[in-house]
């Protein structure tokens, strides 16, 4: 059974990878860090995608790491893991695409910060989110000292990591890590909805959203306003720009093509 399945659909653009351990309810062991960023350099590196979307198999998300694994020398298996998970998720923050989480149940310790990476994510009524790291003695790893703190702020996210406070989807909602939150029945019908929706998008633009928001905690303001006004510049250039302004003086849906 592979560890990490990806998909590609070239008619709308979106690619999906899904975590395929539900026997562990997707934990992270080696192998499957591995197969994972090798799923995402593929995903980042063909042409034509417009929407990356993180789903997990079974029952929950991603169970964190599989501790299971980590055997006599856990320094060892440790650092074979974020070797691994490092560079995707480096890849995917550098993914022009939107990343599409959709969580379904359990997003615990590494999975937390997979979810925290995302740049929107759809939750079921039934989700759960938690860092637990505090259980295991360690620290949150995978960037979630990183993002954490940027979605809900410095006091919270360190209440969160003290705490290990365990959140349903509506506290994770009001927390700011979740987009919208579905009733579990709906969450298949709801994603795909959002997903599509997104991949019909201006593609090049969503992408320069992505960058200048990730890179707003620059030096000043005066250097920001120029990051945004080069964006816009350059997304001038584009054909989706083209079609944008004409569908809206035509009072028209705009037809995007990610170019």
């Amino acid at each position: 059974m592979q560890p990490v399945i990806d998909s590609f659909d070239e008619e709308t653009g979106i690619a999906v990878l899904t975590f395929n351990r539900p026997e562990v309810l997707n934990a992270l062991d080696v192998p499957t860090a591995v197969a994972f960023r090798a799923a995402v350099e593929r995903c980042v590196a063909r042409e034509g995608v417009r929407c990356l979307v993180l789903k997990g198999a079974g029952r929950a998300f991603v169970a964190g790491g599989d501790v299971a694994s980590f055997g006599p020398d856990p320094e060892r298996v440790v650092n074979a893991l974020l070797d691994a998970l490092h560079p995707a998720i480096l890849a995917l923050r550098a993914c022009p695409a939107p990343v599409v989480a959709v969580v379904q149940g359990a997003a615990a310790g590494a999975g937390l910060s997979l979810v925290l990476g995302a740049d929107l994510v759809l939750a079921s009524d039934r989700a759960r989110f938690l860092l637990a790291y505090d259980r295991l003695g360690t620290t949150p790893d995978c960037g979630a000292t990183w993002f954490l703190p940027r979605r809900v702020g410095r006091e919270r996210a360190f209440a969160l990591m003290l705490l290990g406070r365990d959140l349903d989807a509506a506290a994770a909602r009001e927390a700011g890590l979740v987009t919208e939150v579905v009733p579990a029945d709906e969450l298949e019908a709801r994603s795909d909805a959002v997903i599509r929706r997104i991949a019909a998008g201006p593609t090049l633009a969503y992408g320069r959203y992505k960058r200048l928001i990730d890179e707003g905690s620059g030096p000043s303001l005066a250097g920001q306003l120029e990051a945004e006004r080069a964006a816009f510049l350059a997304s001038t250039r584009t054909a989706d720009f083209r079609e944008g302004v004409a569908a809206f003086l035509a009072k028209r849906p705009a037809a995007f093509r990610g170019a």
